[in-house]
C-alpha cells in the first residue's frame, strides 16, 4: 500500500504509485469499476500508465446516473485514451431493488450488484485477476470508523461478497477528495472532469429515500438536472463542493391550476468542504433558490415541494442515506 510522506507531491505519488502497481499487477488484466466521477478516472489514468492494454474499464448503467450521464461520461472517456465498454444493467438493479427501503440494505444491494456485472464481463477477457476501484480515504474512514462502528457502507469497501473471483486494487485509498484532483491534474485531466462534484457509487438510489422505482428516479433525476445545470449558470457550481437533489418519501398537499394536488417533495442540498469529512451547508442566495425552486415544481410532474437542506457534517451526513 501506498505511504504518504510529509514531503507528498502528486508527481511522487504518481511516480511511486505506477511503480507499485507495475510490482503488484505484473502481466494480470485489471477490469476497472469507471462512474465517470474523479476517483474513478484518476484510477483509470493511473493503472493504464501502469499496465496500458492490461486493463479493461467498465462503466455500468445501473438508473440510477443523473439525467444522460451515461452517454456524457462515455463521450468524456474518448480523450483519455481508455479501453472503455458501456454496461446497461438497468434492469438487473431495478429488479433487486424492488419494494427494498433500508439504506444500508440498498448499498449492499448495489454494492453487489456491481461485483456481479464486473464479474460477468471479467469472464468474457483471459487472464483477469483484479478489480479496480477508486476508493478514497474517507470512504474507508466511514466504512469502518476507530471504533469500529460502520458509518454507511460504500459499494467500493462495504458489502462485498465474502468469495471474490477478483483481487482488489484500490491506488487512491490513502488520498482525500483535494489531493485525488491534484493527481488528476498533474496526469493531464481535463478540468471540467476534475471538478466535477462528488457522486456515490450508488448513485440516486441513496437520493431516493424509500423504495426506488423508475419514476422516481426520473423525478429526482430532473430536479437534480434543474439544479446543477441553474449553479452553472449563476457562477455557483465550482463555488459548492457538492450539489444535490433528494427525493423524500412523503407527498404533500399543494394547489395547481386552481385545483388541490398531493404530490412528492424535493429536498436540495449544497455543501462546502475540502476533504468530505466534514461539511457546511452552503448559504445559497435566497432569489437563486427561489427560482430553482420555481422551475422544479413548474417542469418536473409530480412535484409540488422543494425544501432547502441547512444541516451540517457532523452531525448530518453529505448524503442522505
Amino acid at each position: 500500500m501506498y505511504e504518504k510522506k510529509n514531503n507528498w507531491t502528486p508527481a511522487s505519488f504518481i511516480e511511486e504509485t505506477v511503480k507499485t502497481l507495475k510490482q503488484q499487477l505484473g502481466n494480470d488484466r485489471v477490469i476497472l469499476a469507471l462512474s465517470g466521477g474523479v476517483d474513478s478516472s484518476v484510477t483509470a489514468m493511473l493503472l493504464n500508465r501502469a499496465i496500458g492494454k492490461n486493463l479493461a474499464c467498465i462503466f455500468v448503467d445501473h438508473g440510477l446516473l443523473r439525467k444522460n450521464e451515461f452517454e456524457n461520461v462515455l463521450r468524456d472517456y474518448e480523450h483519455l485514451g481508455l479501453n472503455v465498454k458501456g454496461v446497461d444493467a438497468k434492469d438487473i438493479f431495478f429488479s433487486r431493488l424492488a419494494n427494498v427501503t433500508d439504506p444500508e440494505m440498498k448499498r449492499k444491494i448495489i454494492g453487489k450488484g456491481f461485483i456481479d456485472v464486473f464479474e460477468e464481463e471479467a469472464r468474457k477477457l483471459d487472464n483477469v485477476k483484479w478489480l479496480g476501484q477508486g476508493t478514497i480515504y474517507p470512504d474507508v474512514v466511514e466504512s469502518q470508523s476507530a471504533t469500529g462502528t460502520v458509518i454507511k457502507s460504500h459499494h467500493n469497501v462495504g458489502g462485498l461478497p465474502e468469495k471474490m473471483n477478483l483481487k482488489l486494487v484500490e491506488p487512491l485509498s490513502m488520498l482525500y477528495k483535494n489531493e485525488v484532483r491534484l493527481v488528476g491534474s498533474e496526469l493531464g485531466m481535463m478540468p471540467h472532469l476534475l471538478k466535477r462534484h462528488p457522486f456515490p457509487g450508488p448513485g440516486l438510489g441513496i437520493r431516493i429515500l424509500g423504495c426506488i422505482t423508475p419514476e422516481k428516479v426520473r423525478i429526482v433525476q430532473e430536479a437534480d438536472d434543474i439544479f446543477i445545470q441553474a449553479l452553472r449558470e449563476n457562477d455557483w457550481y465550482d463555488r459548492v463542493w457538492q450539489a444535490a437533489a433528494i427525493l423524500l418519501p412523503v407527498k404533500s398537499v399543494g394547489v395547481a391550476n386552481d385545483k388541490r394536488t398531493y404530490e412528492n417533495a424535493i429536498v436540495l442540498r449544497a455543501i462546502h468542504s475540502t476533504d468530505a469529512m466534514t461539511a457546511q451547508w452552503a448559504q445559497l442566495p435566497y432569489d437563486f433558490l427561489a427560482k430553482v425552486s420555481n422551475d422544479i415544481i413548474s417542469k418536473v410532474h409530480g412535484v409540488n415541494r422543494v425544501v432547502y437542506d441547512v444541516s451540517s457534517k457532523p452531525p448530518a451526513t453529505i448524503e442522505w442515506e
